[in-house]
């Protein structure tokens, strides 16, 4: 009989992603489904982005391979038009297209641990560091974190207590994806100092390093002194831009070891999707009001669900300080079969609303449990209709506990 790899088998489903056939069925039914589920804005991409892909497919007989570190243009311009803005002082050995972030944290995390290896991440945290730690046999040992205290970094002797001989790593995002939390200049120079004194890579997921809403400066891992052998940089144009669909990541690293590894990678797949890189040369050049405008949509949109959220009897999230995403604790017995129960069961006007059960964002046992990720992407009127629904679901459920 055949059988696929008991690897794949067991691998673990998108906790994101898997309730989408339940949606599509209620879409294909005619029910109207608030998307609060994924993080997919409905934000425009720059016309730079857009108008480059568009001349570049008038001009070219053909779509060819790129070298696999990217094409020479786009790097060059990552580098002046981007990290040089920023401050992440970078060199052209020191960067590599990547197939959009995912593939970047999967490269960080084969270059830094072999199979039976360790690494440390502070929770919740993205999902999918679970699925790529599962198909390289990693570990990933969690810093939890509490929801009350806004997913407030503990002090250093927590990740002291998680470390064996087979730690290689600590991996964050930074803003966090789902939580929203972003980490302080502090919290990273002592996270980079822990690293540093144990001789352990910082994998530093910066994807949303332009939705940050405090007056301070974001502080990347990459600025953080003594720290440069350690640290490697894991970004993406796709929410940046909105070019989610582009597929295009960046790997980087001031590390010779760790980039010549990461070439050996890329190599490997041949070669970055080629309109997607076009399309960000393009967006290089989004001028600095496209961020600022959508940077105060983004605060609106923050501002509109977090209250509302925290108005409905029982429920509790924090202020989310970056990213567009927030976890939300609600009076239920279990995430999974509530946000299913939202899709095949509960409609107002043949309305209702996704959520992300946040389970599977924890490595602590029986926390999240009755944890939501809400992705406040939807432009504000939507998105209060969407709290509206919610509210009105949770008064109904069948599984409230209080």
């Amino acid at each position: 009989m055949l059988k696929i790899s008991e690897k794949t088998a067991a691998m673990p489903a998108s906790a994101i992603r898997k309730l989408v056939p339940f949606s599509e069925a209620a879409e294909a039914a005619g029910t109207k489904v608030y998307h609060l589920n994924v993080g997919a804005p409905d934000i425009k991409s720059p016309d730079c982005a857009v108008n480059a892909i568009m001349d570049k497919c008038k001009s070219m007989h053909h779509l060819s391979y790129t070298n696999s570190a990217g094409l020479l243009e786009l790097r060059k311009g990552l580098i002046e038009k981007y990290y040089n803005k920023v401050g992440i002082k970078l060199d052209l050995s020191e960067i590599i297209v990547e197939v959009a972030g995912s593939e970047a944290f999967a490269c960080a995390m084969q270059i830094a641990a072999d199979r039976g290896d360790e690494i440390i991440v502070v929770e919740p945290f993205y999902t999918n560091y679970n699925t790529f730690a599962f198909l390289n046999g990693i570990t990933l040992k969690a810093v939890p974190t509490d929801i009350r205290e806004g997913f407030k970094v503990p002090d250093i002797s927590e990740f002291e207590k998680l470390l064996t001989p087979n730690t290689k790593a600590v991996l964050l995002c930074n803003p966090c994806n789902p939580s929203g939390k972003l980490f302080t200049k502090e919290e990273m120079l002592a996270i980079g100092a822990f690293c540093k004194k144990h001789d352990l890579f910082l994998i530093s997921d910066e994807v949303y390093r332009e939705f940050c809403y405090t007056d301070e400066p974001y502080f990347s891992a990459m600025n953080i002194p003594g720290c440069e052998q350690n640290v490697i940089l894991v970004d993406s144009v796709s929410k940046r831009y909105n070019l989610c669909g582009a597929r295009i990541g960046i790997i980087a690293s001031h590390n010779k070891d760790v980039m010549a590894a990461a070439m050996k990678l890329a190599q490997s797949r041949l070669c970055p999707p080629v309109l997607g890189q076009y399309a960000t040369i393009g967006a290089l050049d989004t001028p600095d009001s496209y961020f600022a405008e959508v940077r105060e949509e983004y605060i609106a949109r923050r501002d509109c669900a977090i209250q509302a959220l925290n108005a409905m009897p029982g429920v509790f999230t924090p202020c989310p300080m970056g990213a567009f995403y927030t976890v939300a604790e609600l009076p239920i017995d279990d995430a999974e079969k509530f946000a299913k129960w939202l899709l095949t069961e509960f409609r107002i006007d043949n309305e209702t609303v996704m959520v992300t059960p946040a389970k599977s964002f924890y490595r602590t046992p029986g926390v999240g449990a009755n944890h939501v990720r809400i992705a406040y992407v939807l432009e504000v009127p939507k998105l209060q209709r969407a709290m509206q629904i919610l509210a009105e679901a949770l008064k109904v459920y069948p599984g409230r506990t209080n």
